[in-house]
């Protein structure tokens, strides 16, 4: 009786239960660490922007309104990198109006795009205080009780 070269079936089946297996571990953790890369993205952009309206009020004695791409009035000139355009919208300035003996503030949110890898990652938000912060309740304001620090990069934001 001659033997056959060749996989049983049996041998397949236990071959593609294993790799199945492997597969169930390690995707999760690898959308996880790709989502934790492109949160780092928006957070670095955000702590830019959030430099340069800095600077920008020591020049102007006034926070920016917003970014352009060209030289406009009450606004910072610079681009989104492409990196963080592709996850996120246009970051949105929060700027209220200037009265007297109110100290100016600002607050710059990073909404993630929708449908996105980070979409319920929630916004990245940062404030003139330095406080940084996501949140999916899109009040602007930072609490402690719901909302996630950007250290905190197990947590999920609560509505």
């Amino acid at each position: 009786m001659q033997r056959s070269s060749g996989f049983t079936l049996i041998e397949l089946m236990i071959t593609v239960a294993i790799v199945s297996i492997l597969v169930a571990v390690g995707l999760p953790s690898y959308q996880a660490h790709m989502i934790k890369a492109v949160r780092s993205q928006g957070q670095q952009f955000l702590l830019d922007l959030a430099q340069r309206e800095e600077q920008y009020f020591l020049d102007a004695r006034w926070y920016a309104s917003g970014i352009a791409a060209s030289s406009t009035a009450g606004m910072m000139t610079i681009s989104v990198p492409d990196t963080v355009a592709a996850k996120y919208d246009a970051p949105v300035f929060t700027v209220p109006a200037q009265a007297a003996g109110v100290a100016p503030t600002f607050v710059i949110a990073l909404p993630p795009k929708a449908g996105g890898t980070v979409t319920a990652d929630g916004r990245l938000l940062i404030n003139n205080l330095g406080q940084r912060w996501r949140e999916v309740d899109n009040n602007d304001a930072y609490d402690s009780a719901k909302d996630c620090t950007w250290e905190k990069s197990t947590c999920t934001p609560t509505p």
